[in-house]
Formats: structure tokens, sequence, C-alpha cells
């Protein structure tokens, strides 16, 4: 017997006791139309120089879109934003239909009412498992005082504002 084996559903459970934020993760594609997916693996890596790191499924439709060199944005989900983390979760031809964004400084979708945004460029690309793990160089970034959307136990949720 495999002692080194990890069961995947029970590592899946196991992960969604972990609360994170949710991402929507957009990039303009060389066709210049949009495409974003939903994405909870976002990590600050580096403060000098800014750097974070997403994790894409490398059978995505999405990974075709990345490579190195090339911008795309990050967007915080804020509290009342269920809808969009479904709906860029779901069918790939609809999820800019009907939403309301505009391009960036560096012409990346950065979608709107959210609480955070990253404008990024691709560093590297690296293959992690079935994930392709994508290190970026933060080239912009805002904020505003908006609560996040939160995941846990594949339940949507916030934190209440401190004070």
């Amino acid at each position: 017997m495999d002692t080194q084996r990890c069961d995947p559903d029970h590592f899946r459970k196991a992960c969604s006791k972990f609360p994170t934020g949710v991402t929507v993760t957009t990039v303009m594609g060389d066709d210049g139309q949009p495409y974003g997916i939903t994405l909870n693996s976002f990590v600050s890596v580096s403060l000098y120089p800014p750097m974070v790191l997403v994790c894409i499924d490398s059978r995505s439709q999405m990974m075709p879109h990345m490579a190195v060199g090339r911008c795309f944005g990050i967007n915080i989900l804020n509290h009342e934003q269920k809808d969009l983390s479904i709906r860029f979760s779901r069918c790939w031809e609809e999820r800019f239909v009907s939403i309301d964004w505009h391009p960036g400084l560096t012409g990346v979708p950065v979608l709107c009412d959210v609480p955070a945004v990253f404008e990024c460029r691709v560093e590297s690309i690296m293959p992690a498992g079935d994930h392709c793990i994508l290190l970026s160089r933060v080239l912009h970034a805002a904020s505003n005082d908006c609560l996040p959307l939160l995941c846990m136990n594949r339940s949507y949720g916030t934190i209440a504002r401190t004070l």
C-alpha cells in the first residue's frame, strides 16, 4: 500500500476548510476579446519587487491566453459578487456578456466595484501537478474599503468590518 498517496477527495475536502478570497483573473486575448476565470489560488509573494502568484488548471481554456510577458488582472471580488464568481467558473463564451468592466492601465479587463485589483505581468510559468503556477510582477494595484467575498467549505461569505 502506498502510504505517500493522498486521496484526492480527502485532499479537496481538507483544503475547503481554509477560508480564501475569491478572484476573477482576466486577460485580453490576442483576438482582442476579454477572458476571465474564477480563482481562489492567489498569493502575495514579495514586496520588493511586488510579486504575486496564481494557479490555473493546465487544462483550462485560460492557459492559451497566458504567457511570459503577458499582462493580466486579478480582481478581488466584493461580498456581493457571488454571481460573478459563479459566472466566471461556468460557460466560457458568456463570462463577459453584460458585465461592467473597463481596461486597466495595462489594458487588462478590470471589473467594476471590486475591493482590489492587481495588474500584473507574467514573469514565469511553472508546471505543478495538474496546474500551472504563474509567478507575476505587480505593475499597478488599487483598493478601496469594500468587503471581500470569501469562500470556505464550498460556501460563500464575508468577514465583519473591523473597527
